[in-house]
């Protein structure tokens, strides 16, 4: 038995991989910092620490 979704790709499965004659290919580096998690609320974790320091400064 067959699962429909692999047999959605039935016409592209065997295909060779394409390869750009644009864009020169990612080195690894280059590819790995593409997943790498990234800083949504930049400056947040400075913020944090700053408000913490404070705090404890002013509790003494």
């Amino acid at each position: 038995m067959i699962i429909q979704s692999e047999k959605n790709y039935d016409d592209i499965i065997n295909l060779p991989h394409h390869v750009s004659s644009v864009h020169p290919p990612l080195s690894d580096s280059q590819r790995a910092a593409q997943f790498l998690p990234f800083a949504a609320l930049t400056g947040y974790e400075d913020a944090i620490r700053k408000t913490a320091a404070k705090a404890e400064q002013e509790a003494q």
